[in-house]
């Protein structure tokens, strides 16, 4: 993580599945992590956001959330279809801090075209709820879902429901790496939302702080209209990634 922090990252997330498992509690995780972000606060002046997996009962919801408050987190995380709507709702009374959702477990409420559920109206309940960011899938991803589908949730998270500027901050995930930021610029038109990428970092062969580098390197490609291959003649970074995981289609 500290690795992660010196190299410009911005948003780091615990796995939607560890929450407070007694190999890994939360509270110990929270003062563990919290210290190397505040160190590197300290000396940069610039804070990465960390969302603490703090799924559980409500009681313990709440006691999870102030241990994050106290220790100076500016995130926590929820897996939606774990903890329900009402909970939701019952947390976002009390939070003083973004909930980041994830919706693991989606699949079950969607897949089936005579049970599904269409994300550009299931979103629309959790926004309710008062989710600050939700999960859209990513282009191009590990799952069933295909590419039109998720272009459509992310319009959809970004689509104001009450008043201008009334949205919910999309997350996209799943396979990520540089090669998809061309078409997801191209197909949204918008850099607001968040592009997380686990191997698409960590397994960089020049290492994590240049798969940091890389991924910032690909969206600036795929703002400015520049094909990949073009700016990672300048850019080692993005040409290590291009090259470890495939032929980008930009």
């Amino acid at each position: 993580m500290r690795t992660l922090g010196e190299a410009g990252i911005d948003f780091i997330k615990d796995d939607e599945l560890m929450a407070d498992p007694p190999h890994c509690p939360l509270s110990e995780r929270v003062v563990a992590v919290m210290n190397v972000i505040n160190e590197l606060a300290d000396r940069t002046g610039r804070k990465v956001m960390y969302a603490f997996n703090i799924t559980d009962d409500l009681e313990a919801m709440l006691r999870h959330h102030d241990a994050v408050v106290a220790a100076g987190g500016t995130c926590v995380m929820i897996s939606i279809h774990s903890v329900g709507l009402a909970t939701a709702v019952e947390l976002r009374k009390r939070c003083q801090l973004p909930i980041h959702g994830h919706r693991n477990g989606w699949g079950l409420y969607s897949r089936h075209p005579l049970l599904g559920v269409e994300y550009t109206a299931w979103q629309k309940l959790w926004r309710l709820a008062g989710v600050d960011h939700l999960h859209v899938n990513g282009l191009q991803n590990k799952f069933w879902e295909p590419d039109e589908s998720v272009i459509r949730s992310i319009k959809a998270c970004l689509t104001p429901m009450f008043r201008p500027g009334d949205a919910v901050m999309p997350v996209v995930s799943s396979g990520q790496w540089g090669g998809q930021a061309p078409k997801t610029y191209r197909q949204t038109g918008t850099t607001d939302l968040m592009y997380l990428a686990g191997g698409g970092i960590l397994a960089h062969p020049l290492g994590p702080a240049a798969g940091v580098r890389a991924l910032q390197q690909a969206w600036e490609a795929a703002v400015g209209g520049i094909p990949l291959t073009e700016h990672a003649a300048h850019h080692p970074e993005l040409q290590a990634t291009l090259a470890k995981f495939g032929k980008a289609k930009a």
